[in-house]
């Protein structure tokens, strides 16, 4: 079997949720024994990320592209290392009795399109060279006619814009309306990350349950003794880290902070750390409106070498969003033997199972109450570590990788 894989999202210097579901499930893949016996081709809008000592070599033709960066790049090493994270690492998640990394087995398409990329490139080089199944680990597939449609498996991670659409604007909304309903109706197969997605596909679009397929993610980190557990300040902090953009409810965060330091003696600091999102320099402004400038931090971005480090050190992770298709940081933090905070609403009861303090994100004083509780109760935050060990052991991304390609031989098939 052929699989054709969109991996634009896999190879971006920053990734979050998706960009990172998009890399593990996509080096999973790769790596089960059974992926030896398929060929696979990854198509890409821009090249992979380069180190020094590996710069392109061939002129800047698509052809000789392709070439050299499946030679001379990082793009292998990229996705086998066993600790993305490290570029140190020397370990691979392959065994040495694999070796399906020739240009036969798997081969990078260098696609390039200055805008929509999916309905551009992608759509052309599927229609070109069809796949005997296509896999979008993002959400969109290209807008082709059903007839002219490879068999397709997307991963639809959640619809948050139909319960919050106040936190999208009006563009944002109106594609990802037309791209989830079209995804919904054309795709062969739908893999969703939680039963609340999978519920809400078929609440919001009518999908029928028997074209859903819930496969959990899992944790991106290697194990928790491989990092030193570092202070990002000089004092203790609670983090947050994700998108800062209003979904996440920083909003509600932010205001429970300040309340608790206006009736609390707190001697620890919040860091609020992630790329901007769309309207995220409110709340920036809005610590410094409360006059927490000093105790509320904005790191910005953190790229995923520093991570592990920023979670190890916190005291506890706050998590209140609004709304997530699978809440990954939650899983990382507990990886990282942190104490979580977060909501009781969509999907995240179900992934943070009973390791996790639980409250309802609309209720300033109950996030205020829950961090204070955290912060004072040495015994809690020990017991939700403890529960967070045991809880991401059901989590894998081999066997979400397994699963995966399962829904692809079974799409293929239906061909």
């Amino acid at each position: 079997m052929i699989v054709g894989i969109d991996a634009s999202r896999a190879l971006r210097a920053r990734r979050t949720g998706t960009e990172r579901y998009s890399l593990e499930i996509i080096r999973h893949l790769l790596a089960l024994p059974e992926a030896a016996e398929h060929r696979f081709r990854l198509y890409v809008q821009h090249p992979p990320p380069v180190t020094p000592g590996d710069r392109p070599r061939g002129t800047d033709t698509d052809e000789n592209r392709n070439a050299d960066f499946a030679e001379t790049t990082d793009f292998r090493r990229f996705l086998i290392r066993a600790d993305p994270l490290n570029p140190r690492d020397p370990r691979s998640i392959f065994t040495s009795e694999q070796s399906f990394w020739g240009d036969e087995q798997v081969e990078l398409r260098i696609l390039p399109a200055r805008r929509l990329w999916t309905h551009t490139a992608l759509a052309w080089e599927v229609l070109r060279r069809p796949p005997d199944a296509l896999f979008v680990p993002s959400h969109v597939i290209p807008f082709l006619p059903p007839r002219l449609l490879p068999p397709a498996v997307v991963t639809l991670h959640d619809v948050g814009y139909r319960h919050f659409p106040a936190a999208h604007t009006r563009a944002q909304r109106f594609y990802l309306e037309l791209s989830t309903r079209w995804s919904s109706f054309a795709a062969t197969q739908i893999i969703t990350p939680s039963c609340a997605t999978a519920d809400d596909l078929t609440r919001f679009y009518g999908t029928p349950a028997e074209k859903i397929r819930v496969i959990y993610e899992a944790g991106a980190f290697p194990k928790t003794e491989f990092f030193t557990k570092t202070q990002f300040l000089d004092r203790p902090y609670a983090l947050y880290v994700g998108t800062i953009q209003p979904r996440k409810n920083l909003a509600r965060l932010i205001d429970g902070y300040a309340r608790l330091l206006q009736r609390e003696n707190i001697g620890w600091d919040l860091v609020v750390a992630g790329g901007l999102g769309w309207l995220g320099e409110q709340f920036s402004q809005q610590a410094a409106a409360l006059g927490l400038g000093e105790r509320i931090h904005f790191p910005g971005y953190v790229d995923d070498e520093s991570l592990p480090q920023l979670l190890r050190g916190a005291l506890f992770f706050a998590f209140p969003s609004l709304y997530e298709g699978f809440g990954l940081p939650v899983l990382e933090a507990q990886q990282m033997g942190v104490a979580v905070m977060t909501s009781n609403n969509s999907s995240l009861p179900e992934v943070a199972g009973d390791a996790a303090l639980l409250v309802d994100p609309t209720d300033v004083e109950a996030i205020a109450d829950a961090m204070l509780h955290l912060s004072r109760d040495e015994a809690l935050r020990q017991e939700l570590i403890a529960k967070g060990y045991a809880n991401v052991k059901r989590f894998s991304w081999e066997k979400a990788a397994r699963e995966t390609l399962a829904v692809l031989l079974a799409a293929a098939r239906k061909r």
